[in-house]
């Protein structure tokens, strides 16, 4: 299927190509996200009639990710989670235990925008993290995790 990009995806395009995809992946998840269109000649003739718009909107949302983006970059988030005493822990720390502490430090981060490279974290320590705010825009943060005693 051949599709209009209407934002920047990763592994695929820029804001206003015209890619083919497998039609699944355009019907599931690209269009009903927003992200593309199909290209058919009159979407192509309504996307150029708005295109510097939508360059605008995407510029200062990438602008509104670097500034975040710097702000949060080395930042360290505290942890506690029940552990015995080798200093393994009982559960793990995912990413949405990860999102919701930096959620509570005042930044908008949703947990897929967070990424463990090694996984879920199951050990007491520190770990490091990315978080990526836009598809330009990836910053490193530190986990700190403290053992609890049971």
């Amino acid at each position: 299927m051949q599709i209009i990009l209407l934002d920047k995806v990763v592994n695929l395009g820029n804001l206003g190509e015209v890619v083919k995809v497998k039609d699944g992946y355009a019907r599931n998840f690209l269009i009903p996200s927003g992200r593309a269109r199909r290209a058919t000649s009159v979407a192509i003739k309504e996307f150029e009639a708005k295109r510097a718009d939508l360059e605008k909107v995407a510029a200062a949302k990438l602008a509104e990710c670097q500034a975040q983006g710097e702000k949060l970059a080395g930042k360290t988030i505290k942890l506690t989670q029940k552990a015995g005493v080798d200093g393994r822990l009982f559960g793990s720390v995912t990413n949405a235990d990860i999102a919701e502490e930096v959620t509570k430090q005042g930044y908008k981060v949703a947990k897929s925008q967070i990424r463990m490279p090694n996984g879920p974290i199951k050990v007491v320590g520190d770990s490091a993290v990315s978080v990526a705010l836009h598809t330009d825009v990836v910053v490193e943060i530190n986990v700190t995790v403290y053992g609890e005693t049971a």
